[in-house]
């Protein structure tokens, strides 16, 4: 059975699905893994790094999927690429198959046993596959150093024979995962740090991290899903959010934004008149950009300055540290491969917890219930 990886096409996309070091893990296994030369070159894996882990170097995609049994990537396939799978493979990547529908009905067509890693199940056993985590965690700490960068003033504070410099006001939006490696990161670079959520069950986690949690009070006490995720609010419920917020988010230098529902677009936080009403100089980093953004002056890939405020919308920052990102991404996907792949043949248990949530498509149909209602909304609109 071979495992392949190819090399990313989507613009900007530095990571690879597998690494050197975890490759050298599956062939330990007796598996047989073929990699796209070049695949790992933005992220610094040179394909002599492959050959010596026990891989075989292929010259280009066609000929690395004609062989393919099992396919890894980290973005999901193009349209193009998808035609190029062969009939009975497996595929493992970040499909965002909620929204990316057209994507998910060809591999269906095409008979391609697909999994989503962003529908791996919060469970206990399924912590080591959780990628969205995983680059979540990177995520998180890279806004801090990207508000640090942009942002004219220090983090910590200062005492000098000049007088004192007090530390910047640091304010994050979602306790997620990305959120509390915000908050932790801003604390090591001396900032004040308060954390916001609309779960108060994360208040002891941001309290945990040495910063302060802000209450609002929505008079919401059931806020979490049965996946520890945020729910969506009612819109009055919304609107008292964004009021409060509005009032709040004139005290901070800094404002890092997580919130995120999934398969939906991003919750708007943060309103025009929010950004008007902040201190000149400050920054917001909005990590909910590829979603909509939680900020309505958000663009996404951009950097804009609104009212004396400079707005960050990225919507790939695990790509810019692809060496570690790679690194973990890996690691979740070779966990999620030793579920299904069993002494060197596949062997799904479509009634396993870790499977059903992952998997979309198998046998030409579309498995997971939540894709296959969106995809006939979106047929029947």
């Amino acid at each position: 059975m071979k495992i392949a990886v190819p090399k990313e096409c989507t613009a900007g996309e530095r990571r690879v699905a597998l690494t050197p070091d975890a490759v050298a893990g599956l062939v330990k296994s007796k598996l047989e893994v073929i990699v796209e030369t070049g695949a790992g070159d933005s992220a610094f894996h040179r394909d002599e790094a492959f050959v010596q882990a026990g891989a075989s170097i292929v010259p280009d995609a066609a000929t690395l999927y004609s062989q393919a049994a099992i396919v890894t990537k980290v973005q999901r396939p193009t349209l193009e690429e998808v035609e190029q799978l062969q009939e009975g493979t497996v595929l493992v990547s970040f499909l965002q198959a909620l929204t990316a529908t057209d994507v998910v009905q060809r591999l269906a067509a095409r008979r391609v046993t697909s999994f989503g890693m962003e529908g791996i199940p919060r469970i206990s056993r399924a912590q080591k596959m959780d990628a969205l985590s995983s680059q979540a965690n990177i995520a998180g700490y890279k806004a801090v150093l990207i508000a640090a960068e942009s942002m004219a003033k220090f983090f910590p504070m200062m005492m000098t024979a000049a007088g004192t410099v007090f530390a910047a006001r640091v304010l994050v939006i979602g306790a997620g995962v990305a959120g509390l490696q915000a908050l932790a990161t801003a604390r090591r670079l001396g900032a004040q740090v308060w954390g916001y959520d609309v779960r108060p069950v994360v208040k002891e986690q941001v309290e945990s991290l040495g910063a302060k949690f802000l209450q609002l009070d929505l008079g919401v006490t059931d806020a979490e899903d049965k996946g520890g995720y945020a729910k969506a609010l009612a819109a009055d419920t919304s609107r008292r959010q964004q009021e409060l917020l509005n009032e709040k988010c004139k005290d901070f230098d800094v404002i890092i934004t997580t919130a995120l529902v999934p398969g939906k677009a991003a919750p708007r936080l943060l309103t025009r008149d929010t950004v008007a009403g902040m201190r000149p100089g400050a920054v917001i980093v909005d990590l909910a950009a590829e979603a909509g953004g939680n900020c309505e002056l958000t663009e996404p890939d951009q950097v804009v300055t609104k009212h004396g405020v400079t707005i960050h919308g990225p919507t790939n920052l695990p790509a810019t540290m692809p060496v570690h990102a790679s690194q973990l991404y890996a690691r979740n996907v070779t966990e999620l491969l030793r579920e299904f792949v069993k002494d060197g043949a596949l062997a799904l248990q479509l009634d396993d917890e870790v499977i059903k949530g992952a998997c979309v498509t198998h046998n030409g149909e579309i498995v997971n219930e939540a894709v296959a209602a969106a995809v006939a909304t979106r047929r029947s609109a």
